[in-house]
């Protein structure tokens, strides 16, 4: 894999920042954009634009043919069964509110029980929390241990004949770890428990097989798959979608409209009621076709090359303490340095063009759990080469020079 060539398909690497090269440490919150998405969108809206599924002009069945090759091709990608299966939202938060909603109203009682885990982002815990104001459900949090990999014998004793469903992280966006999930599906198939997937971390890094895990919703925030902002992606088993009741109603999502009775639109309309965002979708093929031309398995081999590197430089580093050591970890690196707040770190990082992120990362929880109010976060992408890695570990020491730690 020629890093330097897919470096250079990136425009925002050509910026400067405070007169220093960009170095880009901050792909869990959102992935930068090669030309190719940058250019599809920019041509949509100057050359093709119109909305999908609503005229019969060129235009709109031209906006709608693209619109639906994307599907097809999120189909491929993730080997999903069907394109009735890919629904598109305007991320994955979205996507998780659109599973906890409605399913918790078809089927969460007073009394039923969700398990999640201690790792979760808010994303993955919010919605559900919801379900436990409105409906008197009960959460329940799966715990880790202390280098941050869920304790499955744990996690099997919290499982009863009140667990409804259970939604769990497949990357940790603070710890990196690379969460058991087709282990953890398996344990709750065998007791005719759903399992929603909050995959935002794990589309970008890790090959994503729904077919393979055989989990029942699979959410996908596109940004951060070196895609547009305002598209995500629900995967969800056909039989879920057939059996659920719509998410939002509107346009586009029925089949006809009578003053007594309303009937909905087949899959997927039935769930992608309004305007949607045609352009962003139909950009997101290309980070489809990039993803492709890079190739899962080097991207992969990539990043793990370069988190190993990473660790070992941070770990030479005097006061600097890494978040977790999970037994599977992917490209994300947590931690503190004693003596300085983690705001301090990034705000003195981004004096040498180093940007990485600061706070609780959307996991309070986790870090409670931890022990922590704030860590420092370096996460990767493609585009990341160990020099980027030199130069952090550089801006760290003058961080810790400016803080007079020795």
């Amino acid at each position: 894999m020629n890093i330097d060539n897919i470096k250079s398909q990136f425009p925002i690497f050509s910026k400067k920042i405070n007169e220093k090269p960009l170095v880009y440490l901050d792909s869990s919150n959102s992935s930068q954009k090669p030309i190719n998405v940058i250019n599809r969108l920019n041509s949509f809206y100057k050359n093709e634009f119109s909305n999908v599924g609503r005229s019969i002009h060129s235009l709109a069945v031209r906006a709608t043919n693209n619109f639906e090759e994307t599907r097809e091709n999120v189909k491929k990608f993730i080997n999903a069964n069907s394109k009735e299966e890919i629904i598109f939202t305007k991320n994955a938060t979205e996507a998780i509110n659109l599973v906890a909603t409605t399913f918790g109203n078809k089927y969460i009682e007073k009394g039923d029980e969700i398990l999640i885990t201690e790792l979760e982002h808010h994303s993955n815990y919010v919605p559900w929390h919801y379900l436990r104001e409105y409906k008197g459900a009960i959460i329940k949090f799966a715990p880790i241990n202390d280098d941050g990999d869920i304790i499955i014998s744990e996690f099997k004793k919290l499982i009863t004949s009140k667990t409804k469903i259970i939604a769990i992280t497949h990357l940790s966006n603070v710890t990196g770890t690379v969460v058991p999930v087709k282990e953890i599906i398996d344990i709750a198939h065998k007791k005719n428990i759903p399992v929603l997937v909050d995959g935002c971390q794990s589309a970008p890094h890790i090959k994503i097989d729904v077919k393979d895990l055989d989990c029942d919703f699979y959410a996908i925030s596109c940004h951060k798959v070196y895609g547009p902002t305002g598209v995500g992606i629900l995967y969800a088993k056909k039989k879920w979608l057939e059996n659920l009741p719509p998410y939002l109603g509107g346009g586009g999502m029925i089949s006809e409209v009578k003053k007594n009775k309303i009937s909905y639109a087949h899959l997927p309309e039935k769930y992608e009621a309004g305007t949607m965002p045609t352009a962003e979708v139909v950009a997101f093929n290309e980070s489809i076709k990039f993803m492709n031309s890079v190739g899962i398995t080097n991207l992969m081999n990539h990043e793990k090359k370069l988190t190993n590197y990473a660790l070992d430089k941070l770990r030479s580093i005097n006061s600097v303490k890494l978040v977790g050591n999970p037994k599977n970890k992917a490209g994300v690196i947590s931690f503190t340095i004693k003596g300085i707040h983690p705001h301090d770190i990034a705000t003195i990082l981004d004096e040498d063009g180093v940007a990485i992120r600061a706070g609780h990362h959307c996991c309070q929880i986790l870090h409670e759990r931890l022990n922590l109010t704030a860590t420092a976060r370096a996460s990767f992408g493609v585009y990341n080469t160990k020099e980027d890695i030199d130069i952090l570990c550089k801006a760290i020491e003058n961080c810790r020079k400016v803080f007079g730690l020795k």
